[in-house]
């Protein structure tokens, strides 16, 4: 059950011309919704759960205002979590459907506490579920690779650029709760301030995903290249995936515009100070806003229709938590509002090139 009718709007996010308070907790409620009852969040009814969407999910609840609905989703993460800190890569219905440990799940659970943290100052909530985050990232970091990347699986060769960002952030973030709690963790900053360097100086040494949108913007919107560096990179690959009026496109192939890679722009924008285009790309993606305050995945433009045909719980959360970016410049924002930002975690860590022949090998970022 949603707890819409109980919501206080006035302490809800809105971007002023964009969405209400009213609409984001009627998204928050379409989260909800889909919620099984177990706790877990599906990317659609009936459709597979994955940590980190599932926690994405979890943040978007929680600022939109299913706050009850939000802690049950956290109280499952930890039940499938592996005696080695990993979580699987697919569940469905309750069962494990893809057993392989991802690094970028794993890690993401520490960004949803530490968001949990600024928003409701909850310490008890935050000593429940940090030995489960504190596991879970000593996975984590016990797969990185000699160049400072993150290796995905155990089992394949080779670090993804995207979810390696990721973990940039959910170190930090894992920082951030490992100071509040007073547990100092240095292995996470030591393999923080080389997947930094990675990140910033050698990301040909990723696998090459460069078709996908993700692998373009996410070293910004994770955090570790930023500044003329971050608006530089943002700049050298817009016209290949932002379609103008509609949204980006997910891959450089298809004419199709999907809404939470659009959102994840938006923040990576809002990231660098740039929010007149992320303003302006999270106005052009609402014509995905369906019924119930629900959003398609994505639009085959040519074609105009939707497509996958069904409505997605990541789209849904990537778009309240775009608002809750946004609404610090241009409407109203929660105490949340700062984590793609990065303003309310750790500082970056002093950049580390171990590996490498870089000339300098270290430096404070």
């Amino acid at each position: 059950m949603t707890e819409r009718s109980d919501v206080d709007l006035a302490r809800l996010p809105y971007v002023d011309g964009v969405l209400t308070a009213s609409q984001v907790a009627e998204t928050a409620a379409s989260i909800a919704a889909m919620q099984e009852p177990c706790g877990a969040i599906p990317w659609t009814t009936g459709e597979h759960v994955d940590i980190w969407n599932h926690v994405e999910a979890a943040m978007a609840m929680l600022v939109g205002g299913q706050v009850e609905a939000a802690e049950r989703a956290y109280a499952w993460v930890p039940t499938l979590q592996r005696a080695d800190g990993s979580w699987p890569m697919k569940i469905v219905g309750g069962e494990v459907e893809d057993g392989r440990g991802e690094v970028n799940m794993s890690a993401y659970f520490a960004v949803g506490l530490w968001h949990h943290w600024l928003v409701r100052r909850d310490a008890a909530f935050v000593q429940r579920f940090w030995p489960s985050v504190r596991a879970g990232l000593d996975w984590v970091v016990s797969q990185q690779l000699p160049f400072g990347g993150i290796r995905w699986t155990p089992t394949e060769e080779g670090a993804l650029l995207a979810g390696s960002s990721s973990i940039y952030q959910s170190l930090r973030a894992g920082v951030a709760l490992a100071d509040l709690l007073d547990d100092p963790q240095p292995e996470w900053e030591l393999t923080g301030g080389r997947l930094g360097h990675a990140l910033r100086e050698h990301r040909d040494q990723f696998l090459d995903k460069a078709t996908y949108s993700m692998d373009w913007y996410y070293p910004v919107l994770g955090g570790a290249v930023r500044g003329d560096a971050g608006r530089a990179l943002l700049a050298t690959r817009w016209e290949d995936f932002v379609v103008p009026g509609l949204g980006i496109h997910c891959v450089d192939t298809n004419p199709w515009v999907t809404g939470a890679e659009t959102c994840e722009l938006v923040m990576a924008l809002d990231a660098i100070g740039d929010h007149r285009r992320a303003l302006q790309l999270l106005s052009d993606m609402q014509h995905l806003r369906g019924e119930d305050g629900k959003y398609w995945t994505g639009w085959v433009y040519g074609d105009d229709v939707y497509w996958p045909h069904e409505w997605t719980t990541y789209t849904a959360a990537a778009v309240i938590l775009a608002v809750d970016a946004l609404g610090e410049v241009a409407g109203h924002a929660t105490a949340g509002s700062g984590i793609m930002r990065g303003t309310s975690l750790a500082p970056h860590f002093t950049e580390l090139a171990l590996e490498c022949e870089c000339p300098v090998t270290a430096r404070a970022t």
